[in-house]
């Protein structure tokens, strides 16, 4: 197998990272979005790699542009400038870019299958639905996605406050950084909002999206899971005692997948493995 990590451009012709590994045989690609405050390095990614690429996948995790990173720096925030300038729009031309930077730049796949964890689930959903290179596309498949943007932003008072000096601050709970995160973040949305409609986007994609969720997940609840699930007809996979990660962490020493995110990626193949056979 070989590794290889890359720039690709994002948003604003920002430059970030990605890594593909690759096999000999390359037929078929998983894209892994990580999500809010994620990065491709995180936890236990790497055994995720691992694990698909034993089963014949390329994979390919990626940093977003804005996500605090940098390319010489791909773990830890050093540019708040950047995650203050972040917004969902820029996560979507993203994936759409790295998405067409490798189909045109590595090779060509009979298929490109999404992964997205958290809010790269609700994101993944929403570039599957956008891109046009459709025949490509493969499934989607979700791990504790979100289902809605507007309800993570502040309401009433607090959002008149963060209008009215432009900035708030987010505490990353891994770094212990005080991340600023700029008032263009919800601005973006209002003037996007029918482009980030992850429920509307869901319900386009259909047969193909593929959705599982933790049922002891406290970041984004399983009811989320099950709003993606009304819409779009897709089968929601219980994780029975999974959190949010799956209990991985970081950072994750050990060599092993841990149990409940090991379930997942297994639960995932048969998703994956199934359609394959089918078409």
């Amino acid at each position: 197998m070989k590794i290889q990590r890359e720039i690709y451009f994002g948003a604003n012709g920002r430059k970030s990272l990605y890594e593909l590994s690759s096999l000999a045989k390359h037929r078929e690609l998983i894209v892994f979005t990580h999500g809010f405050m994620g990065f491709m390095d995180w936890g236990a990614w790497h055994l995720v790699r691992d694990f698909f690429t034993a089963r014949g996948f390329d994979f390919c995790r990626f940093n977003l542009s804005h996500n605090g990173g940098t390319v010489s720096n791909p773990i830890d925030f050093t540019d708040e400038k950047a995650f203050g300038q972040n917004t969902y729009s820029k996560e979507l031309e993203d994936i759409s870019s790295l998405l067409n930077h490798l189909e045109s730049q590595q090779r060509t796949y009979q298929k490109i299958h999404l992964i997205g964890h958290s809010r790269g689930g609700g994101m993944s959903i929403l570039a599957a639905q956008q891109w046009q290179c459709k025949s490509h596309l493969g499934q989607i498949c979700t791990w504790a996605a979100i289902c809605d943007i507007e309800r993570r932003f502040p309401k009433e008072m607090e959002l008149e406050e963060w209008k009215r000096s432009g900035i708030r601050l987010i505490k990353n709970g891994r770094t212990g950084q005080q991340l600023p995160q700029y008032y263009s973040l919800y601005e973006d949305y209002i003037l996007c909002k029918n482009k980030l409609d992850i429920l509307a986007a869901a319900k386009a994609i259909g047969e193909q999206l593929h959705l599982f969720h933790g049922d002891q997940d406290t970041s984004v609840p399983i009811s989320e899971g099950y709003e993606l699930q009304a819409v779009s007809g897709a089968q929601l996979h219980q994780i029975q005692g999974a959190d949010h990660v799956f209990g991985a962490q970081h950072p994750w020493a050990q060599q092993h997948l841990p149990f409940h995110l090991k379930t997942l990626c297994e639960q995932t193949l048969n998703c994956l493995q199934t359609k394959k056979a089918s078409i």
